[in-house]
């Protein structure tokens, strides 16, 4: 029999973050229960001097781009191009990865030019920055889209709110296994110029305002007040200028707890960072899911989350982590509170994670995506 052939258009490696790295991992576990896997993937999604390098390709020896991939998000013409190349593939199905609705008009124009059905993989339903033209593009996704993909309960339900006449798929987000060589705590924490015997909290990935960077801060001199000797280890890539929170770090006078690593952060470096905290932290405004959570799950470290989107889905109170009681300074501080002060054993931590974790592999997610594409390709 023959199998389904996917088209899958999406950023692949070696273009930075998550959706990229998310990409490839669906890919891989599509190609691992039999489907033909095309990737029809970018080459540039945003100019460099909007996006300041954050999702260009990464910089290592083996991160080329191949020859075939000329797609650029802020190029239509480009996009012509990418269209005659899904039409040569001869793709049963398409399988569109969409985060940002500056996306709907190169989608639109594959579902009309091509005639192959889309099923989108929806990151966000809405836009972590809301632009004007937002509606617009809701409407566009509306009369390209013949199928969704979600990742959380939060969007779903966006999703068939607004759109309950299109077929849905309500899944999760699988769990990011470390990548590389582990590190122990004495060596990452040595690497790190970190005391052993200090508590340490990460904050990771781009740093953008919708994350909240800026109320962790404002929560720090409380958190210092319960533990003198806490740390603050932030790593990851800045959309503002890393002057701003340097800035807000001397007014508020934590200088001395705060470690701030303003760069891109290779996978191997990531297992660093990972392997010296205690617990990661991510404050957020708004979100939907997070890959960090799911980073950190796969380094068995617990979360502390503002209630944000669909954040406390993957959350279970106490165990794996802790919630705030709502998206503020003062939740966090209460909320890093509580885990500072109930510290339950690593491996009950490790335990309860792996347990909650169980059942978010990267096979479940590609086998229920492949029998949801198979149905649509059949006409259900």
């Amino acid at each position: 029999m023959k199998s389904l052939r996917i088209a899958f258009i999406t950023p692949f490696f070696p273009l930075k973050g998550g959706i990229a790295r998310f990409s490839g991992l669906l890919r891989d576990a599509l190609l691992h229960r039999g489907y033909d896997v095309v990737p029809v993937s970018f080459k540039a999604l945003y100019p460099e001097f909007l996006s300041k390098g954050a999702f260009v390709s990464a910089h290592t020896a083996d991160a080329v781009v191949p020859e075939a991939c000329r797609l650029v998000l802020y190029n239509p013409f480009s996009w012509f191009g990418a269209i005659r190349s899904i039409r040569v593939l001869k793709p049963d199905i398409l399988l569109a990865a969409y985060w940002t609705g500056l996306l709907a008009p190169f989608y639109y124009l594959v579902r009309r030019l091509t005639g192959i059905r889309i099923i989108v993989l929806l990151h966000n339903f809405s836009s972590h920055e809301s632009f004007f033209i937002d509606s617009f593009m809701r409407r566009l996704l509306a009369l390209f889209a013949d199928g969704f993909v979600t990742l959380s309960h939060a969007v779903s339900e966006e999703v068939s709110a607004a759109m309950p006449e299109i077929p849905l798929l309500p899944l999760f987000h699988p769990l990011y296994e470390p990548e590389g060589e582990t590190c122990t705590i004495p060596d990452a924490r040595r690497a790190l110029h970190l005391a052993e015997d200090s508590s340490v909290l990460l904050f990771f990935g781009y740093v953008r305002r919708y994350k909240g960077l800026d109320m962790l801060l404002h929560a720090m001199p409380d958190i210092l007040k319960k533990n003198p000797a806490l740390r603050l280890v932030i790593a990851g890539q800045f959309f503002q200028s890393p002057e701003t929170y340097k800035e807000l770090i001397r007014q508020l006078g934590i200088g001395g707890s705060v470690d701030l690593y303003p760069e891109y952060v290779s996978p191997e470096r990531t297992a660093l960072f990972f392997a010296a905290a205690d617990a990661v932290v991510l404050p957020y405004r708004t979100a939907t899911q997070s890959g960090v959570l799911q980073l950190a799950y796969g380094h068995g470290l617990p979360v502390i989350v503002t209630p944000a989107g669909a954040l406390p889905e993957m959350v279970r109170q106490g165990e794996t982590g802790f919630v705030a009681r709502d998206c503020s300074s003062e939740g966090i501080a209460e909320a890093v509170g509580e885990f500072l002060e109930s510290r339950s054993n690593l491996t009950e931590v490790r335990s309860a994670i792996a347990l909650l974790c169980k059942d978010f592999s990267w096979d479940s997610f590609a086998a229920a995506t492949g029998s949801f594409l198979e149905a649509e390709v059949s006409g259900r």
